[in-house]
C-alpha cells in the first residue's frame, strides 16, 4: 500500500503477505451466495483508524487493514491444507467458530482438507487429528466446550512447526486469548525464520473481554446474559430473607467488564467490585457501612465481584501464603466472592450483633460451559469468515478482530502488547455508579493516580470503556 493513500499522520497496521502474487481469481465471483452482492471483493487500499473520535487538530492515527474477500488470493483450493486448534480456557462460541472456519473454507473456497488439532497446542505432536468436514461440523454450535478439546499451558514451538511441515499444513487457525495469541505470534516468527510458506490466523478468545484495540471478544455477550441468572437467583433469595444479603462471583481476573455489563443489565445489583477499582472494608465510607445503610433502607442487597477484585486486600491478610501459578502462568487467585461473604457475617453477626441471611453464588464454570447465544453466533460467524479471507489472500501473522464496527486484520503484537480494562473514569463506570448508588470507594488522591495510570498523555481522545487506551509507536509491518 502507498502511504499516501492513508490519511495525514496515520501510522498504518498492515500485517504480512507470505507472497506479493495473487494469481488466482476467487471463487466468490462464481459463488451463487454471493452473486446478489453489490461490492463483494474488499479494495486492496482500505483501511480501518483504530480511533474514530479526535481533536480536529491532532493526526488520525493507527490504521488497520480492513477484513473481507479479495479479488485475488494466494491459494488454489486444490493446495489448502488447513488446520484448527483451540487453546485455554473455555469460552462460549469455540464451536461456532469451528464451525464456521470449516463451512467458510469448504463452501466459499471449496477447500475440502481440515485438520482439527486435539488438545490444544500440545496436541500437534501429542495427540492425534480428525478431519473436519461440513457434516461433521453442522451442529457443534449447539453445544458448549469445543469438540476439539482445549489445554492450557507451555509448548514446544519446535515439534508444533515440525508437526505443521510433517503433515504439509498451509494454513493454521489459532482460537485462543491473549497468552494463546502470544504463542501464535512464536509459531509465526519460527515459520518465517524457516521459510515455510504457511498462514498463521488467529481469532482472539477471552470470555473476560480484556484484548485491546477490538471492540469486543466473542462469548462476552452470552456470558453477560447467562450471569443474569446468578443474578436474579441471588435477587429473590436475597429479597425472600430478612437482611437478606446475595453476593455473586463473576469471571474477570484483571478486567471487570463482565461484572460491569452484567451489573448494568440486571439493574438489580446494589453494589459492583471490579479489579480496576479498589475497595475497602472497614470506614465511614467502606462496604461495610454501605451494606448497612442499604439493609436499613431496602431490607436486602446484591453485591456483585469480579474474580479479581480485592486480591491486594487478601494478599494483606495472608502475607505468607504462597503466590502460585495455573499452567498458562497466571497468578491463582484466591476466592475474593466467599472471603468478602465471610467478612460482611463476621462484621454484622458478630460485631454489630445484626443477623443477616447471606448466599454465595459462584457461576463461573456455568457460564463457561454454555452455548454460544444468538448475538454470539453471529459475531463468532463475521470472525471466521473475515479470517478465511485474510488467509485465502495470503495475509499471515494477524488475528482478526473488528475495530470500531468493522472487520480488520491485526498484528499479533497489537492484541497481546496490553490487556482492555475498564476505565474507571469513564463514562461507562460513572454510568454504572449512577445506577447502582454506591460509593466509588476512591478518594481524591486514588482518583488522581488512576487518571495518572489509565489516561496518558494523547492527542487522542478516549471513547467510552467498550475501547482500549492504547498509545505508543508501533512499527509498519510489509512485505
Amino acid at each position: 500500500m502507498d502511504l499516501d493513500s492513508c490519511p495525514k499522520g496515520s501510522e498504518i497496521q498492515l500485517g504480512l503477505k507470505i507472497s506479493a502474487n495473487q494469481t488466482y481469481d476467487n471463487s466468490l465471483q462464481s459463488n451463487p451466495a454471493y452473486s446478489v452482492v453489490k461490492q463483494y471483493f474488499v479494495d486492496m487500499d482500505d483501511t480501518v483508524p483504530q480511533k474514530i473520535v479526535v481533536h480536529k487538530d491532532s493526526q488520525r492515527g493507527v490504521h488497520f487493514r480492513r477484513a473481507g474477500p479479495r479479488q485475488k488470493v494466494y491459494f488454489s483450493s486444490d493446495d489448502v491444507r488447513a488446520c484448527i486448534v483451540t487453546c485455554g480456557g473455555l469460552c462460549p462460541g469455540l464451536n461456532t467458530v469451528i464451525r464456521e472456519i470449516v463451512h467458510s473454507l469448504d463452501y466459499i473456497y471449496g477447500v475440502d482438507k481440515v485438520l482439527g488439532i486435539e488438545g490444544g497446542y500440545r496436541g500437534f505432536y501429542a495427540k492425534n487429528t480428525i478431519n473436519l468436514t461440513p457434516k461433521l461440523v453442522n451442529g457443534i454450535h449447539k453445544r458448549g466446550g469445543t469438540i476439539l478439546g482445549t489445554s492450557r499451558g507451555g509448548h514446544d514451538t519446535t515439534k508444533i512447526v515440525d508437526s505443521i511441515q510433517d503433515h504439509e499444513i498451509n494454513q493454521v487457525y489459532i482460537i485462543g486469548g491473549d497468552g494463546t495469541q502470544k504463542g501464535a505470534a512464536v509459531i509465526y516468527e519460527e515459520i518465517r525464520r524457516r521459510g515455510l510458506k504457511v498462514i498463521v490466523a488467529g481469532i482472539p478468545k477471552t470470555i473476560d473481554n480484556d484484548i485491546p484495540v477490538i471492540d469486543k471478544s466473542f462469548g462476552f455477550d452470552t456470558a453477560v446474559e447467562e450471569a443474569q441468572r446468578a443474578i436474579n437467583a441471588a435477587h429473590v433469595e436475597a429479597q425472600s430473607a430478612e437482611n437478606g444479603i446475595g453476593v455473586v462471583k463473576l469471571m474477570g481476573r484483571y478486567s471487570g467488564f463482565i461484572a460491569m455489563y452484567a451489573t448494568l443489565a440486571s439493574r438489580d445489583v446494589d453494589c459492583c467490585l471490579i479489579p480496576e477499582s479498589p475497595f475497602y472494608l472497614e470506614g465511614s465510607a467502606g462496604l461495610f457501612e454501605f451494606v448497612k445503610k442499604r439493609l436499613r433502607e431496602e431490607g436486602h442487597m446484591v453485591i456483585v465481584i469480579a474474580e479479581g477484585a480485592g486480591q491486594e486486600l487478601l494478599a494483606a491478610e495472608n502475607s505468607h501464603a504462597k503466590s502460585e501459578q495455573d499452567a498458562s502462568g497466571n497468578r491463582l487467585l484466591q476466592d475474593v466472592g466467599l472471603w468478602v461473604s465471610h467478612k460482611i457475617r463476621d462484621h454484622f453477626e458478630k460485631k454489630l450483633k445484626m443477623p443477616i441471611t447471606l448466599k454465595y453464588i459462584d457461576p463461573t464454570y456455568m457460564i463457561r460451559a454454555v452455548p454460544s447465544n444468538a448475538s454470539d453466533n453471529v459475531y463468532c460467524t463475521i470472525l471466521a469468515q473475515s479470517c478465511v479471507h485474510g488467509a485465502m489472500a495470503g495475509y499471515t501473522g494477524f488475528t482478526s478482530g473488528v475495530v470500531n464496527g468493522h472487520q480488520t486484520y491485526l498484528p499479533f503484537n497489537r492484541i497481546t502488547e496490553k490487556q482492555n480494562k475498564v476505565v474507571i473514569t469513564d463514562r461507562m463506570w460513572a454510568r454504572l455508579l449512577s445506577s447502582t448508588n454506591q460509593p466509588s470507594f476512591l478518594s481524591t488522591k486514588d482518583i488522581i493516580q488512576v487518571q495518572k495510570k489509565q489516561h496518558p498523555p494523547t492527542p487522542l481522545l478516549d471513547g467510552d470503556n467498550n475501547e482500549s487506551a492504547i498509545s505508543g509507536k508501533q512499527s509498519n509491518s510489509m512485505a
